[in-house]
């Protein structure tokens, strides 16, 4: 029985020829992945500050941005695990292990991102554990987290020679997320005084 698995094992960890399929499935799944990310952001906006409360419960906007962060972090997986899998690809300790020394950094970028949001995700589901402080400090390190994996995203672009097209549909995702974090820590009064929320009485 312990054969029959080390067999499968080596058949499936075992690095052919180049593979079209596994490449396109790893950056097909970073592109879903970059999306749900910045949609997960602009949700999660949404959702701290109660602009769009009107259309819905808050119940409902905290599990919507909770299901969004679940398809970003498992397209994000997904990628990672992919590079195991290709001829010229990585070990399980260069896609979990931040800063190993002879990765790219590039890499180190992508994998420091997708670990920080998992360690977000994780206090998130025992929040009611934690002080609410303690937890919303960690929550907020998704927002460095974003911009990390932003840079991977631009880097691993330029290294494929996809900046062109495909970093114009990566900017479009980012912008109304960059906005909408920029809105979310400028000061009420000055978001005021723009019109863009009401003034309280």
């Amino acid at each position: 029985m312990v054969d029959q698995w080390s067999e499968v094992v080596i058949v499936l960890t075992q690095k052919t020829d180049t593979d079209p399929g596994i490449k396109g499935m790893a950056q097909t799944s970073a592109r879903i992945s970059y999306g749900f990310m910045c949609l997960t952001l602009c949700w999660g906006v949404f959702t701290a500050t109660g602009w769009i409360k009107s259309l819905t419960g808050r119940k409902a906007l905290r599990n919507s941005h909770m299901v969004l962060g679940i398809l970003t972090l498992s397209f994000g997986v997904v990628h990672a695990m992919s590079f195991l899998f290709l001829p010229d690809g990585f070990t399980l300790a260069q896609i979990s292990i931040p800063l190993l020394p002879g990765t790219l950094a590039r890499h180190e970028l992508g994998v420091v991102g997708l670990e920080v949001m998992i360690a977000v995700a994780l206090t998130g589901g025992i929040s009611r554990f934690s002080s609410y402080r303690r937890f919303l400090w960690i929550h907020r390190l998704a927002y460095p987290a974003v911009a990390i994996t932003a840079l991977h995203a631009f880097f691993g672009a330029l290294a494929n020679g996809h900046l062109g097209l495909l970093w114009f549909g990566g900017i479009t995702l980012l912008v109304p997320a960059v906005l909408l974090t920029a809105l979310r820590f400028t000061p009420t009064r000055y978001l005021e005084r723009l019109g863009l929320v009401e003034e309280l009485v």
